[in-house]
């Protein structure tokens, strides 16, 4: 790691040749360039490149004004397949996560189609005492979703050497009563307040009818007269198991899972994909 540092400060910041660095290092050029790989892997380097003509740009400069959201939008060219769309922005989305992470906090995680891809590309990024901790729970009456909420959870507490704090409920209660008795149980208090002092929330914008399918849609989580009746209230998605409308209203399902609109205001990360040539992905403060 060290080595890769030293290759990295030798050619980004003082702009010396891989011959030359090999010869400082006493490495052949090849190795020179394994190095510079493994310190973009590993988030030592993060590249940014700034364009203020492009339409991207533009956008995200409307957004900024109208919602004081500083987003992202990742240039994807018209008629790219849905699957090679969501890896594109998934990708974009991993690298810049490290910027916003850091030891000593909390990221909370909303398991879902998008998050699942991002996770797959996560850089490693070495941290200390941080915590990854599940967002809202994943069981239904066909799995209880440890194993795909479990395996996004793994990742990302791989990538920034942190450690995992599931959320073992179910995504959503058949009887509110249900939710309100688990939620007095002390080990379910203690994640829920982990929860709340998230520094981060990392979250999927999915809808009711994305080309790739969103995983609360096509995962067993609701029945198709349960999707037609959202459809009816004018539910176009969700956002951790709470629906939302075209106008920005949400439906408060008492009966979801999901503590994410309970949450203090924090470092949140929305992570949507367009149907038109492009996707986004943009933290908020």
């Amino acid at each position: 790691m060290r080595e890769a540092l030293r290759a990295a400060q030798l050619y980004y910041l003082q702009d010396l040749t891989m011959d030359a660095i090999g010869d400082e290092l006493n490495v052949s050029r090849s190795s020179v360039s394994r190095l510079l790989d493994l310190a973009r892997n590993m988030g030592i380097v993060d590249i940014h490149i700034n364009s203020p003509a492009d339409g991207p740009r533009r956008i995200e400069e409307e957004i900024w004004d109208r919602f004081s959201v500083s987003a992202h939008l990742v240039p994807v060219p018209e008629g790219t397949a849905p699957v090679d769309r969501l890896e594109r922005v998934a990708v974009s989305a991993a690298r810049m996560l490290s910027q916003f992470f850091s030891s000593s906090m909390t990221m909370g995680i909303a398991w879902g189609s998008t998050i699942s891809a991002v996770s797959r590309h996560l850089p490693r990024k070495i941290t200390s005492n941080s915590q990854i901790v599940q967002l809202n729970g994943a069981g239904n009456d066909q799995t209880s979703g440890v194993d795909y909420s479990g395996e996004i959870l793994r990742r990302f507490g791989e990538a920034f050497s942190a450690q995992i704090q599931h959320f073992p409920a179910p995504a959503f209660f058949d009887d509110p009563r249900a939710k309100s008795f688990l939620w007095e149980e002390r080990s379910t208090q203690r994640i829920l307040e982990l929860q709340k002092r998230s520094d981060v929330a990392l979250f999927g914008l999915g809808t009711t009818d994305a080309e790739v399918p969103s995983q609360v849609y096509a995962g067993g989580y609701l029945s198709a007269p349960e999707i037609a009746t959202l459809r009816d209230e004018g539910i176009v998605g969700d956002v951790a198991t709470v629906f939302y409308r075209a106008d920005g209203t949400w439906k408060d399902e008492s009966d979801s899972s999901s503590n994410l609109c309970n949450q203090r205001r924090k470092e949140a990360g929305s992570i949507a994909r367009g149907n038109r040539g492009q996707g986004h992905h943009g933290p908020h403060h």
